[in-house]
């Protein structure tokens, strides 16, 4: 009799245990996602070169039980106010008529949230307008005029983004455009203008056409806390002197962020155009699903990459893209990884309390 009432106990649980699988549905990860655990995951913050205080920040609010969207956004900010770094938001570097326009993007793991604003001016912090768009309006992306005029009514102050040194860099590279017209180079007899800082050497991300004439700067940061729940965000001024209008990858779902919460994370730096081509994020998050390492996964997108570069213009000798695309990916277990087409990119981290740059796994040796 007590065997029976065990037997007949086992059943009920097992009617009961498969009653709740099916109940989960679409929720469950598909085969092969790495989301096998919700808790005991070590928390992790990874971001482009120019983010080592976006990582230290996140990774602060995260394990002071922060949201990872917060925290992300919070690190990125950083960078955002910064007058020093031609990257992003404040004192990036303008487009073709002196105008600096911003691009960006945030997902939330948790909530499957998206938000995006592309061609947004005068707002240094446009990742927290990216955040407003997705928690205040039932749209992902808000572009131009209207994303200014959504971001006042949400209390945003509209400013002039251009410092002296971003202004100065865009009056050179104007008066260099021709011979023939009528603006000069901006010094005089006695006076010297310093060199440009090697953006390089700060960390920012730099679209490397091997000439070093068009700089482009983007952040992304990507991070998963001790649950498990993943939340990401890439912001940027774009391409230095770009048509009015161009937008890049940065606030495009699926190219410069993405973010599944039963897989991970993942955003990009470098050249926009070839990874809006490649749908290069989500191709990254596919390969992860899939079982890819975060390494494996950047470097089997920038394959596709190479593939996808038949332009002769954007060819080296050799036939490989004379431009990088970087990406920084998260899993939901916290192991992560960066890639490059080219060696020599670095990547910020945070774990463990520590902040550090790493060297990015790349396909192609410089100088080969």
């Amino acid at each position: 009799m007590r065997e029976r009432r065990s037997t007949t106990s086992r059943r009920n649980f097992l009617r009961a245990s498969a009653g709740a699988a099916v109940g989960l549905g679409a929720a469950r990860p598909l085969r092969g996602s790495p989301a096998v655990l919700r808790s005991g995951v070590a928390p992790v913050a990874i971001a482009s070169g120019n983010g080592m205080e976006a990582v230290d920040t996140a990774f602060r609010l995260m394990s002071g039980g922060g949201d990872t969207l917060d925290a992300v956004v919070e690190g990125v900010n950083v960078v955002e106010r910064d007058p020093d770094d031609t990257s992003v938001g404040f004192g990036g570097l303008p487009n073709l008529d002196g105008v600096v326009q911003l691009d960006s993007s945030v997902m939330h793991g948790p909530s499957r949230g998206a938000g995006a604003v592309a061609c947004l001016e005068g707002i240094k912090t446009p990742s927290r307008v990216a955040a407003d768009v997705m928690r205040h309006t039932d749209h992902v992306l808000l572009v131009g005029k209207g994303a200014q005029r959504f971001a006042v009514s949400m209390g945003h102050a509209v400013e002039d983004l251009l410092t002296d040194g971003s202004r100065r860099r865009w009056i050179e590279w104007r008066a260099k455009m021709s011979d023939t017209d009528d603006y000069l180079a901006p010094e005089s007899p006695g006076r010297r203008i310093p060199p440009f800082e090697d953006d390089a050497d700060r960390g920012a991300e730099i679209l490397d056409s091997h000439d070093g004439v068009r700089p482009q700067g983007t952040i992304n940061c990507n991070a998963v806390n001790r649950d498990g729940d993943l939340s990401g965000v890439t912001t940027t001024s774009g391409l230095a002197w770009k048509i009015p209008g161009r937008v890049g990858d940065s606030p495009i779902v699926g190219a410069g962020l993405y973010v599944d919460n039963d897989v991970g994370a993942c955003g990009s730096t470098g050249r926009g155009e070839a990874v809006i081509k490649t749908c290069g994020s989500h191709s990254v998050i596919e390969s992860m699903r899939s079982g890819m390492s975060p390494t494996d996964a950047c470097l089997e997108a920038l394959r596709r990459v190479v593939t996808f570069t038949t332009e002769a213009r954007l060819r080296d000798a050799g036939g490989r893209p004379n431009f990088n695309v970087n990406y920084y990916a998260v899993n939901k277990r916290g192991e992560y990884g960066g890639a490059a087409i080219w060696s020599g990119a670095r990547f910020a981290v945070c774990s463990d309390g520590e902040s550090r740059r790493e060297d990015s796994a790349y396909l192609f040796e410089r100088g080969s």
